[in-house]
Parts: structure tokens; sequence; C-alpha cells
């Protein structure tokens, strides 16, 4: 018991050390988990932990993770990816199997069962890493992640044709004679090993003829999809009834671990299964219940099986074979960073998406450790050349965050920079500044209103999408005086400021407002703090970009606790009222260097209002409510 407690306070304390750092230093929570390892790794020996255990415990956070994906993911999007899926997909795993199981054969001298078993291992990419880091970035959605989620998926399907073709790869003066000539008992002889991981065949497929097994999966499969439409939903019904949040924890987790389970006993990988089970629940009224219970047992298993990578590299061995290791290593990151570029181009994925693309998946995956020992155990490759190529899965790994940082720091800014600003060659009234998820809908207002604008944005990859729908839409830096001028400024009667960059959007209003008074400028602001900013530029329209949808959600609370819609709207425009006059005297004492919070001047104010306002703002509401519905709304 005491040593599961300083293990589970060792693992803990670093990533809670560690990944705060890493995140500030902007290196992303992979990177530090990483690098947390690395740094324990002495401690944990030590204490005699086995952490390819501890590693193969962890890898349930990527089952789970595809779990979560196939929520947000319905069928028929599932099947609008058919193309990307298997020519992406397969055409990356084949082509990368190709060309480094060519290197292994013709330049290092490899026998070719060994390449190609090499080929096919260091063709995965990580799905963890990179889901993760897609995910923390908002990349998810963009082209580049859909493709590269394409890919990952393809690969996990491709482990289990992976599982049945090492064995036949055996060499003879290896010892794996006798398992090359019974396909069927070396397709089990590490089945227990191999399908803990995510893909070997199980104790129940021992021994059996092909078409039972293929029976026997395909009855798995469609038994995932019955009882995810038919099962679950009375099922979860049943506990939602018993009012405990604890227990459906308790029955979501069994449902993933379930499935994981029997897909691990039929042959499958695990994560597919989920995946799978993920798609058929992606309408199901419980999917965001079921999101909401498993997340964090997910980030804290990814988190340890990243902790687990760093602490797993073996730097003795580093130490003595460092240029083999950077060698291969590099051949593995160029080899796929050419493949995948390629690939990007045929299948047309353009400009920032297609490095992300490329960039995302240049790395071995977690199945490579799965493999490796499989193909040990096999005779397929000696235990020298695994160890060799376990340090390159798991260096390619640790320099993943790094290609991540140089997409964002090098690649993104670099494609701004060398496109050239857009000639704004038409002079209108209205000039919008950002095109993003606000100046959206207000140009869209705007537009159907029978107004003409001029939008410009600074992000080209966002021009790039709104081109694809016929939005015209001028690349440019909107803050620079010659484009503005261009833009027609100086004959412009309103500009919108929907930058999503504080400093940006107070460069634009002060230059504006002294340069030219006649244009009324409609800002965005951040937040309360920033509305005060705003107001000392001389901007006097300004949104707080949360401000009327929170006044929205205190009108459905009205509601939901029995008011009208006319008194509920009624309260909120009282309220909305006395906000906005207590704004302007909050503004004229606001001190830039100094934060409201610490400002005395603000926070004596803030309370000589509330106490004089606050009685008035409840009269009001009073009478708006009446007694017997305040007396109601009370019961």
């Amino acid at each position: 018991m005491t040593d599961f407690l300083v293990l589970a306070t060792i693992l803990l304390g670093v990533g809670v050390i560690a990944v705060p750092i890493a995140t500030r230093l902007g290196l992303g929570s992979v990177l530090g988990y990483l690098i947390a390892g690395m740094a324990i790794s002495p401690v944990l020996g030590a204490l005699g932990v086995d952490v390819i255990q501890l590693q193969h415990f962890a890898e349930f956070g990527v089952v789970m993770m595809l779990f979560l994906i196939g929520l947000e993911l319905e069928p028929r999007k599932l099947w609008e990816m058919r193309s990307r899926l298997i020519g992406l997909g397969g055409g990356q795993v084949l082509v990368t199997t190709l060309l480094i199981a060519s290197t292994a054969i013709f330049i290092v001298g490899d026998p070719w069962q060994t390449g190609l078993a090499i080929g096919m291992i260091l063709a995965l990419s990580s799905t963890a890493i990179i889901l993760q880091t897609l995910d923390e970035k908002g990349l998810m959605k963009s082209e580049g992640g859909q493709s590269a989620f394409s890919v990952l998926l393809f690969q996990d399907i491709a482990v289990i044709p992976m599982l049945a073709i090492l064995p036949l790869l055996a060499l003879p003066d290896l010892g794996g004679a006798e398992l090359a000539a019974d396909v069927a008992h070396a397709g089990g002889g590490h089945a227990g090993e191999a399908g803990d991981h995510g893909g070997g065949a199980g104790s129940l497929m021992d021994g059996m003829p092909a078409w039972q097994s293929g029976l026997i999966t395909l009855g798995a499969i469609a038994f995932v999809a019955l009882a995810g439409n038919y099962l679950t939903r009375p099922v979860f019904r049943f506990i939602a009834s018993a009012g405990l949040r604890e227990l459906f924890t308790a029955t979501a987790l069994l449902f993933v671990t379930g499935i994981a389970l029997l897909m691990t006993v039929v042959g499958l990988s695990p994560a597919l299964g989920t995946f799978l089970a993920g798609v058929v629940l992606a309408n199901s009224e419980y999917r965001h219940e079921l999101e909401s219970d498993i997340d964090p047992f997910k980030g804290l298993l990814l988190g340890l099986f990243f902790i687990t990578v760093g602490a797993g590299i073996n730097f003795s061995l580093l130490a003595t074979q460092w240029g083999e290791v950077l060698m291969w290593t590099a051949v593995l990151v160029v080899t796929k960073l050419a493949v995948l570029w390629v690939l990007g181009g045929i299948f047309k994925i353009s400009g920032t998406a297609r490095w992300l693309f490329a960039l995302s998946l240049a790395q071995a995956g977690e199945f490579g450790f799965v493999l490796l020992s499989f193909a040990v155990g096999n005779s397929v490759i000696p235990q020298d050349t695994a160890d060799l190529l376990l340090l390159v899965v798991a260096m390619s790994m640790l320099i993943t965050p790094l290609l991540f940082i140089l997409y964002d720091k090098v690649i993104l800014p670099r494609f701004d920079r060398e496109r050239e600003f857009d000639a704004i060659e038409e002079s209108r009234d209205i000039i919008v500044a950002g095109r993003g998820r606000v100046g959206g809908i207000v140009d869209r207002m705007l537009e159907t209103a029978g107004y003409r604008t001029t939008v410009i944005d600074y992000s080209s990859s966002q021009i790039e999408r709104l081109g694809r729908f016929g939005m015209r839409v001028y690349y440019g830096d909107a803050t620079r005086p010659d484009l503005l001028a261009s833009a027609g400024i100086d004959s412009a009667k309103l500009l919108v400021v929907a930058i999503d960059d504080k400093e940006a959007t107070n460069r634009l209003v002060s230059y504006v407002h002294k340069a030219y008074p006649h244009v009324h400028i409609i800002a965005r602001a951040y937040d309360r703090n920033h509305v005060f900013e705003l107001w000392s530029l001389g901007c006097r329209d300004i949104i707080r970009e949360t401000y009327d949808s929170s006044l929205r959600m205190g009108r459905s609370a009205y509601e939901a606790l029995g008011l009208t819609r006319e008194k509920a709207e009624d309260l909120v425009r009282v309220f909305e009222d006395m906000d906005r006059e207590m704004m302007v005297p909050m503004a004229n004492v606001w001190d830039a260097d100094t934060p409201p919070w610490e400002n005395e001047e603000m926070i004596a104010l803030v309370k000589k209002l509330r106490s004089e306002w606050d009685p008035l703002l409840r009269d009001q509401m009073d009478q708006i409510m009446g007694r017997d519905d305040l007396d109601e709304a009370a019961e």
C-alpha cells in the first residue's frame, strides 16, 4: 500500500509541477509530461517500478480518447471521410512502410523480413500525442486536423493485419521456423501480450479456423452496434433514476472497459471498438453526460502514458548508440514528412493545413512499443535492433511537441508574412476589421439588411476557408494606416472592430479616433477592464463580447423560474440600464497602470455605487414582478 501511495504521489506531483510550467513556456502539456517522465526515470528505477507495465495500463487513455472522438462523429460524417480514410491513411501506411523497409534492407543490410517489419512498425503514428495536442490547440476541426485524424483511424485499423503478418516473417536463424510453419499457433503465441495493448488475438480465438474467427469478429461488431442503439438507453435511464452521479460514472466506465475487453477477446483493437461504440452513441441523449464523466479519466491516463514514455527512455543505450538513434529518428521523421506532404498535395490539402497535416504525423506511435515486443517474440526482429528502435520511437514522440511549436511559431507567421496584402479597390461606408465568430455575425446582419461592407482579416487560413463559401474578405492588417486608407477610411461612416486581439484593437481604435474623428467606432471588448481601456482611448460604442449572451441567460433563468417573457425582458432591461450607468463613472476613475482590484479609488466608488443603486434596482424589479410574484418565486 505504501509503495502504491509513493508511486501515485510522485506521478501526480511531477505532472502538477511540470505541465503548468511547460504550458506557460509555450511547450504544451504533452512535452511537459514527457520531460517530467525523463526527470523521474531514475527515481522509478530505484523504486523497482516496471515502467512498461505501467505504460500498458496508461494506454487505456487512448481507448477512452477514441471513444470520446467517436461521440463527436455521426455515421454520416464518418462515411463522408471514407475517401481520405482509405486514400490518405492507406497511402501513408503503404508508402511509408515501403520506404523505411527499403532503407533497412538496402542501406542497413537487414533481411527483407526484418526490414518489412520495421517499416510497418514505424509507419504508425502516435494517436495519443496528436489528438491531445490538436484538441488543446483547437485544431481538431480544422482541415489539417481532420485529415490527420483520418490517417490515425486507418492506422488503428491497420494494426490488426500487421499482427497477423508479423509471425509470417519469422527468421529461422532467430529460432522462428516452427512459428512460421504454424500460422495459427503463431498468431496466438503472444496473444495475451498483444491483445492487452490493442490488437492481438485473444484466448477465445486460439486454434479456431479462419471462418469461425471471422464470424465471431463480425458478431462482436454487430453486438456493439446493436447494444449502442438499443441497450444503452434503457440501462442509462435505469441508472439515472437512482440519482447518484458516481453510479452513472461507474456505468460509463464499465461500458467503455467492457467493449474494450470484448474487442480484445475477439482479436480487434480495443481503441477501434470503443471508437465504433462512440459513433453509434453520437446521437444519444446521454452523449454529453458520457463525455463529462469519462474525460477526466482520459486526461489522467494520457498524462500517465506520456510520463511513462519519457521515463522509459534508456539513456545508457542512448549514450552508446546515439548516432544510430539520431540517424533512424531522422530517417523516420523526414520520410514521413515527405510522404505526408506529397499525399497532402494529391488530396488538395493546401496552405497551413498541409503543414499541420505533415508535421503532426511525422513520429512513430505508442503501438510501436507493442508491435516491437510482438516482433521480437515471433523471431522477426533481433532484440538488440528492437532496443534501438524502442529509443527511436520514444525520441520521435518526444520531438513531436517541438514540431507543433515549429508550426505555431514559424510556419503560421511565415505564411502570413509571405502573402501580400490584398489590394482594396472599392470604397464603402462600412469597414469590418476581423471576420471571425463575432465579426462574421455582424457582417452577415449588415449584408442581409442591404448594407455593403469592406471586410479585412489578418488570418490567411480563415480567408481560405471563407473563400470556399464564396465570401469576399480582404487579407491585411487593419491596424496599418496605409491599408485603412486604401479601404476608404477617410470617407467611411462606420468602423466595426471585431479583432480577437486586445492590443491590436486598442491600437486601431486609438488611431482612427484621433485621425478620423468623424468615423463612428463600434469596438469589441474582451471584458469589463478592456471596456475601460477602450473608453480611455475615445471609443464610446463598446460591446462586451459575452455581455449580451449573459443577459439572455439571465432572462432564460427568470423564465425558468416561472416569470413571463414580458416580465423577464423588463427585468433584464432594468438591470442593463443600471449596469451601463455604473460603467461611466467607473471608467472615469480607471487607471491603466493599476488593476481595478488594486485601485483604491475604483474599489471605493464601486462600493458607493452599489450601496446607492442596488436598493433602487431592487425597487424597480419589485414593481415589475409584483409582491405576489416575488412570494411565488421564493417558494
